[in-house]
């Protein structure tokens, strides 16, 4: 596993940040970014004044750089860089905005609604000459790690085929606008499937997608959840128009597949299944429990690597990916997360979604 990049300064530079969005998943990058001696967070905009008084207190915000308009925050602030934590149906509009106003932006998943606002926000980068990055964190998994280097090493051998699940039993958010299809795109396939995606389609080497086929369903998130127990009991059914079920199949221009699944409700075994298996011409995996399935010696052999690294809470994987974020603007490193690859995944989830609205008529990804 490559070394973990130090949370500390290599140089002598200061970035100055501003969040578009200051609720939920801008907790994770605010403390996080506490560590951070060569990033200064200097202003936060959100619908919501209260909530961000509370943050600004709590990072050391002044008060008078909360805006509940972000265009007049970038005009006013002119920060280095934008943290965009929005619902999904913002990132296109406050990432294009952040970018020609001259920032650098790191945008949540999914990079945005649909791979047209991906392509806009692409062109705006280029044209600024600014930096995109998308927030893929479980790029920086150990796991994650482990597999790429045996993929890129060529253990694997050519990579054939992908499984990707992200599923849960019972997990329809009760919080935020997660079952809003106008505001978020979709539901588990676009909110959690994404994660799983992104990340086998990183470690198979992110071959170019060519087509997808795909089907939805909504049969449980629409109806009151008041008989069944659950730990996310008493979700808004009543504005839930996204699907509980996502089933996809894609199709490479390098001949491989992913298989991809993934549910808010659904009849399955397990409360919360997240994972990815690879299987390749020489040898395959399984990301969760780091297993490898090769031939050896004349026998079939299953692997497990005696430690690959963990993970010390979820707020590391934010302490990865913003180190990554930061360097490449601060110090022109190569990053993992760069909008290109954001705009290939959001490809597939299009597809996908395309393909369901069509009875799962194969989609051809231009």
């Amino acid at each position: 596993m490559s070394k973990t990049r130090p949370a500390r300064s290599q140089g002598k530079k200061t970035l100055t940040m501003a969040f578009i969005g200051a609720g939920g998943i801008a907790n994770a990058h605010l403390s996080a970014l506490k560590n951070f001696v060569d990033v200064r967070v200097i202003g936060l905009s959100d619908v919501a004044m209260p909530p961000m008084e509370e943050k600004a207190d709590e990072y050391g915000i002044p008060r008078e750089n909360l805006f509940t308009d972000y265009k007049k925050m970038l005009r006013k602030l002119k920060p280095d860089a934008v943290n965009v934590c929005t619902p999904n149906g913002l990132h296109a509009p406050a990432s294009i905005a952040a970018l020609k106003a001259g920032a650098h932006v790191i945008v949540e998943k999914p990079m945005a609604l649909n791979a047209k606002e991906a392509k806009a926000m692409i062109a705006a980068a280029k044209a600024a000459k600014k930096k995109l990055c998308i927030g893929f964190q479980y790029r920086f998994d150990p796991k994650t790690v482990f597999l790429k280097r045996l993929v890129d090493d060529g253990v694997m051998g050519d990579i054939r085929f992908g499984r990707v699940q992200a599923l849960r039993r019972r997990g329809i958010p009760n919080w935020g606008v997660f079952g809003r299809k106008e505001l978020q795109g979709g539901g588990p396939m676009i909110d959690i499937g994404v994660h799983v995606l992104e990340m086998c389609h990183y470690t198979m080497g992110s071959p170019r997608p060519v087509a997808a086929v795909g089907m939805t369903d909504t049969y449980l998130g629409n109806k009151p959840s008041k008989r069944v127990a659950s730990n996310w009991a008493g979700w808004d059914y009543k504005t839930y128009t996204v699907e509980d079920l996502a089933i996809g199949h894609i199709r490479f221009e390098d001949g491989a597949v992913i298989h991809v699944e993934a549910s808010f409700a659904a009849h399955h075994e397990h409360n919360g299944t997240m994972d990815f298996q690879i299987m390749g011409t020489k040898g395959g995996a399984k990301w969760g429990a780091s297993e490898v399935f090769t031939d050896q010696n004349g026998y079939m052999m299953n692997m497990t690597p005696a430690y690959v690294g963990n993970m010390k809470g979820f707020g590391t994987y934010f302490n990865l990916k913003l180190r990554d974020f930061v360097d490449h603007c601060l110090y022109d490193k190569p990053t993992i997360i760069a909008a290109e690859q954001g705009l290939m995944v959001q490809q597939m989830l299009d597809a996908i979604y395309e393909s369901a609205d069509k009875g799962g008529a194969e989609v051809l990804i231009k």
